[in-house]
C-alpha cells in the first residue's frame, strides 16, 4: 500500500496535502481497498465550515456506506468534480485525481496534530 510521506493522516483514514491556508483532503489507500468498489460520493457542506473530527459527506461503496471525518477544523471549498462522473477513481488514484475536497484551514497549525505516515502505517497495523 502506498502512504506518501508528505501526506498527514487521521486514525479514521482520511488523508490531507496542505498547500498554504488551503488543503486537499481525500481518503486512504487502505481506506479505499477496505470499501471496495466506491461507486458515489457525496458531501453536502460545501461553503460550510466544519469541525475536526465531524462528517463532512459519506462515500458509498457497492457493499457499504461510510462517513468521511474533517481532519481539522475548516470550510469546506470545493469538491472534486472528477468523481462525480468517475467515483471510481478514488478507488484507482486516491492520493490524486481521487481527491475529495478541497477546503480552507481554520487554524493551519492543526495540521500538526495528525499522523505522519510512518504513524497511519503503524496505526493500521496494530
Amino acid at each position: 500500500m502506498n502512504f506518501p510521506a508528505e501526506l498527514k493522516y487521521t486514525k479514521d483514514h482520511e488523508w490531507i496535502r496542505v498547500e498554504g491556508d488551503e488543503a486537499v483532503i481525500g481518503i486512504t489507500d487502505f481506506a479505499q481497498r477496505e470499501l471496495g468498489d466506491i461507486v458515489f460520493v457525496d458531501i453536502n457542506t460545501i461553503g460550510e465550515e466544519v469541525a475536526a473530527n465531524e462528517v463532512f459527506g459519506t462515500v458509498e461503496a457497492v457493499k457499504t456506506v461510510s462517513d468521511l471525518f474533517m481532519p481539522v477544523t475548516a470550510t469546506v471549498l470545493e469538491v472534486n468534480e472528477g468523481i462525480d462522473a468517475s467515483p471510481e477513481l478514488v478507488n484507482t488514484d486516491p492520493y490524486e485525481e481521487g481527491w475529495i475536497i478541497r477546503v480552507k484551514l481554520s487554524n493551519p497549525a492543526d495540521v500538526d496534530t495528525l499522523l505522519s505516515a510512518d504513524g497511519y502505517q503503524s496505526e493500521i497495523n496494530a
